[in-house]
């Protein structure tokens, strides 16, 4: 069989070229919920460029404004974790589908500028510190002022009602930290767990998102914008909320699950012969046990008392 010869490198760019024409056509052609939206985000690092990046896949047409010198993230794994690649995916993958604008916002032009883009925006992301937004007459009340319909979302790091308001912060600090997700996540004898990169930003990104996006059906009924606001601590606190809810609302103590004293040793991970790990997850831990039991089979274990309801398996666990 005879295969059909490689295109030539100018008419290899031309075919790139044209597939690359089409699947731009065709994503114009699946136009989002948020179509003809447009949005004016002025955030660095993740959460507040996260958040618009899903406004962008939800069809809204998204100005990104950076300084001359670029958004920091940029360059941060280039420079941090030396890497050799010229390109930076994280960055990619939280300004997907935006536009990008250099502005110097310390003169009166680029500010005359982002004003001008502001008047006629629907929606305004920021993860700056107000203090440093009102430096910029660019805080709520000003905005607000300028363009009554505008939907302004904050994304702090502790919140903007208390003396925390102007404190800088990255996840780590305040959604795993603050928000004590390591610590009800750590185990007695060790140290607290490491957090993958963005985890905290993208839940608040997220949740930022549908903030904006309630807030502009709000709008169309009532024809105004408002503000909406998200913290990477709240975000963490949220997370943790049963445990929160079980210490408020009983006084109980709550610790981190220790692994050969689970409450429940049915939804728990377990190593194999072979080394390696794997989780039961098994809810109704008294109406699966018989076909545990079976499936590993150890039929005998469904007449030992020390595991015959969820309560004695939870005093043996270590056992099991």
């Amino acid at each position: 069989m005879s295969m059909a010869p490689l295109p030539a490198a100018g008419e290899g760019r031309k075919l790139v070229a044209k597939k690359e024409k089409a699947v731009r056509r065709e994503a114009r052609a699946m136009a989002g919920p948020l179509e003809g939206i447009k949005v004016v985000e002025l955030a660095f690092w993740v959460a507040g460029p996260s958040c618009a990046a899903i406004l962008a896949d939800w069809g809204a047409e998204v100005i990104k404004l950076e300084p001359p010198n670029g958004d920091p993230f940029r360059g941060l794994f280039a420079s941090a974790l030396g890497l050799p690649a010229p390109v930076n995916p994280p960055f990619e993958q939280d300004n997907r589908g935006k536009r990008s604008l250099a502005l110097n916002l310390g003169h009166e032009q680029g500010r005359r500028i982002a004003y001008r883009l502001l008047e006629r925006a629907d929606v305004f992301v920021t993860n700056l510190r107000p203090r440093a937004l009102a430096d910029l007459g660019l805080s709520y009340e000003e905005l607000s002022a300028l363009n009554p319909r505008l939907v302004y979302c904050h994304i702090s790091g502790y919140g903007t009602d208390h003396e925390e308001r102007d404190r800088a912060a990255y996840d780590v600090g305040a959604f795993w930290s603050r928000g004590a997700v390591a610590a009800m996540l750590m185990s007695s004898d060790g140290p607290p767990p490491q957090q993958r990169g963005g985890m905290g930003d993208h839940m608040a990104g997220q949740s930022a998102a549908g903030a904006v996006a309630a807030a502009l059906f709000h709008r169309e009924r009532t024809g105004r914008g408002q503000k909406v606001g998200v913290s990477l601590m709240r975000i963490g606190a949220y997370m943790m909320s049963w445990d929160i809810a079980l210490a408020s609302r009983l006084g109980a103590e709550v610790k981190p699950y220790d692994r050969f004293h689970h409450p429940n040793p049915l939804i728990n991970c377990y190593r194999a012969g072979d080394g390696r790990w794997f989780w039961l997850l098994l809810l109704q831990a008294d109406r699966h046990w018989p076909d545990l039991c079976r499936a590993i089979g150890r039929p005998d274990l469904m007449e030992d008392p020390r595991f015959a309801n969820i309560e004695a398996r939870r005093l043996n666990a270590p056992e099991l």
